[in-house]
């Protein structure tokens, strides 16, 4: 049951119990009892809104920063990710495979504002070996909901 919860609250997680409870076949304290356990064992680690920030009068950059880091002995990747992550800049670090070892999302008010998070506090960072910066221009699709609506083309049909 719990896969289930998850599932349908990763997709809409302002899902009204009530109608949860009719989906999976139980009543509306059983999954309040579950999703309240799964938020104290780590399971649910918060829940959060999908924003067009495009659509607002915000100004906000959001960059894919990739690192290539030599971990710390003993430590592995652990304790680099951990002082990247702790930059109120960043919003995701994720260890990956290839040719970089992390992937690092950040916001910035300007292209300018990450450049210079980059240069100033990432890249001097000792285990920092070297980085590649790439600026998010358009969200077409993120977390699954579909950010680029499609647009009429408003070309005139002509034939010869």
């Amino acid at each position: 049951m719990r896969e289930k919860i998850l599932t349908f609250i990763e997709n809409n997680s302002r899902i009204d119990l009530k109608d949860l409870a009719v989906m999976l076949g139980s009543s509306e304290a059983e999954i309040a009892n579950e999703i309240a356990d799964m938020e104290k064992e780590g399971i649910i680690c918060g829940y959060h809104t999908l924003i067009d920030w495009d659509k607002t009068s915000e100004e906000k950059v959001t960059a894919l920063i990739e690192v290539k880091v030599t971990p710390q002995r003993g430590l592995g990747f652990d304790k680099v990710a951990e002082r990247i992550y702790n930059y109120p800049e960043v919003t995701s670090v994720y260890l990956i495979s290839g040719g970089f070892d992390f992937l690092v999302m950040l916001e910035g008010k300007t292209m300018r504002d990450v450049a210079q998070f980059v240069s100033d506090k990432l890249s001097p960072l000792d285990s920092v070996l070297s980085t590649a910066t790439h600026f998010i221009l358009k969200k077409y699709k993120d977390h699954g909901s579909i950010m680029a609506h499609e647009t009429k083309d408003e070309r005139m049909l002509m034939t010869l």
